[in-house]
């Protein structure tokens, strides 16, 4: 059900037959990076957090983690993930295909800085079998992301 909610979103950018599907779970970035073959860091993973009445997610890169103070002066609040049990009602999608394409109505997406220093990415696509490479630029447009933010650490290149 996801999937298919996913791939009617990237159908409107062209994009529906670009979707992997695999044999193997891609459920976590370092199961993704295995069905892949790429380094974790390139995989877009999404996380779901509450924010106020409701939630939004948050795309970075794979070796990016959470800083909550830079979450906190972001957003104005301690960042909080959904329950698992949560996400599939509140986003539209499971735990482990969370993606950007094909959410819930007012769910607002942001796209972290540490994927930009990537020309490629790979984000789900609502299942835990499923991907899609995508140029930044196409993320963005795709997503229909609400704006950059830098709410990452320990993806910096030293």
């Amino acid at each position: 059900m996801s999937l298919q909610k996913a791939k009617e979103h990237l159908s409107k950018f062209g994009l529906a037959d670009k979707i992997l599907e695999f044999d193997v779970s891609s459920a976590t970035v370092d199961l993704a990076a295995q069905a892949l073959g790429c380094e974790p860091k390139r995989i877009a993973k999404t996380l779901s957090f509450e924010l106020g009445e409701g939630c939004i997610l948050i795309v970075m890169a794979g070796d990016a983690k959470i800083d909550n103070p830079k979450f906190k002066a972001e957003f104005g609040c301690k960042a909080k993930m959904l329950a698992p049990a949560d996400a599939e009602r509140l986003i539209g999608h499971a735990v482990g295909g969370v993606c950007p394409f094909g959410i819930n109505e007012g769910v607002q997406v942001y796209l972290d800085e540490s994927l930009r220093r990537f020309e490629t990415v790979f984000p789900a696509c609502g299942s835990s079998n499923s991907a899609i490479e995508l140029s930044i630029p196409m993320l963005e447009e795709c997503s229909m992301a609400r704006k950059w933010v830098n709410v990452g650490k320990g993806w910096q290149e030293v």
